[in-house]
């Protein structure tokens, strides 16, 4: 599969869901999304209890949801038993999926503790058996998504990247901080030129510490990686992906106006509200956090969301908001 433009949008808990997927999508400029990271086990359990279209209401069903136009889009799991993810894997492509992409990079302690995500990187027998047998279950491309070791002292990305080509894998992403780094610190990129360096039949995709356009185009010149991944700064600059194809184009990208940040917020809004999610005033509220970065008084149009309720009052603050901000009267 080809992935044009050359850019990604990181997998990301609690944020990467079909409508703010479906946004990224609709700004242009991102060649591939990803959902956010899924139970194996919970995909094979409700596989069991008939199938995922079945109970539409489960967390499993809403990870995996997505809508025609998110082609091409990658689905991606977590687990450690081999069967459950081969399984698990073989039903995202039955799905529909174009991708399936392992975690193995989730530093948080829930993940890890069951020997998930970054948990692996200290098991690398397992991490080789389940990846042979995904690969054997599935004929869509295959991928995974690593950090570069338990600590700096266990360093295993050019081991693990190595693994994914011995297994078959058509491409892996690295980010090359440790689980011990969590997101602090600095992300090393020399990491991932050592990876692009290590491997000869399979794309590597860069991640971390882009912010920028200039960003991206000086992780690919430093490292030689085939494609960026964008995680944290897709949330509160969902033009990113378009900037930096503006960027390679052009030699310079536009800045969002006060009126596209409107409309962005409202437009992503108006999605969380049409499709009547239980969760749409929470995920309204945590979006406020993102979508207000670098608005002006935007701390306070913050304050007013957070303190309501309701998503139609939530709407109708914003509006207010942005008419009394575009009408340059103080808010």
């Amino acid at each position: 599969m080809r992935i044009v433009p050359a850019t990604v949008l990181a997998p990301m808990a609690g944020v990467t869901d079909t409508v703010f997927r479906r946004l990224i999508r609709n700004q242009g400029g991102c060649g591939l999304i990803m959902t956010e990271f899924t139970s194996s086990h919970g995909v094979v359990a409700s596989l069991r209890a008939n199938s995922l279209k079945a109970k539409k209401g489960s967390r499993t069903f809403r990870y995996l949801y997505f809508e025609p136009e998110e082609h091409p889009i990658s689905a991606q799991l977590f687990g450690s038993d081999p069967q459950v993810m081969a399984d698990a894997a073989k039903a995202c492509q039955d799905f529909g999926f174009d991708i399936v992409d392992i975690n193995f990079g989730c530093p948080v302690n829930k993940v890890v503790k069951c020997n998930g995500g970054s948990g692996l990187l200290r098991d690398l027998p397992l991490v080789e058996e389940i990846l042979r047998k995904v690969r054997a279950a599935i004929t869509i491309p295959f991928t995974m998504k690593f950090r570069a070791g338990w600590n700096d002292q266990e360093l295993v990305a050019v081991r693990m990247a190595q693994l994914a080509e011995d297994c078959g894998l058509q491409a892996v992403a690295l980010h090359p901080r440790t689980r011990e780094q969590g997101y602090s610190g600095k992300a090393d990129w020399t990491r991932i030129a050592e990876v692009k360096a290590a491997v000869r039949n399979i794309s590597v995709i860069g991640n971390g510490d882009i912010v920028t356009p200039e960003d991206a185009v000086r992780m690919v010149r430093e490292t030689a990686c085939d494609a960026v991944m964008i995680g944290r700064t897709a949330s509160s600059n969902p033009w990113i992906f378009r900037q930096i194809q503006q960027y390679l184009a052009t030699g310079s990208y536009e800045q969002p106006t006060e009126r596209q940040r409107y409309d962005i917020m409202r437009t992503y809004y108006g999605m969380l509200c049409d499709r009547g999610a239980v969760d749409t005033v929470g995920k309204m509220k945590q979006f406020a956090t993102y979508f207000t970065h670098g608005v002006r008084n935007g701390s306070k149009l913050r304050v007013e969301i957070y303190k309501t309720t309701d998503a139609a009052e939530i709407l109708d603050r914003v509006d207010a908001f942005f008419e009394r901000e575009l009408a340059g009267v103080p808010a």
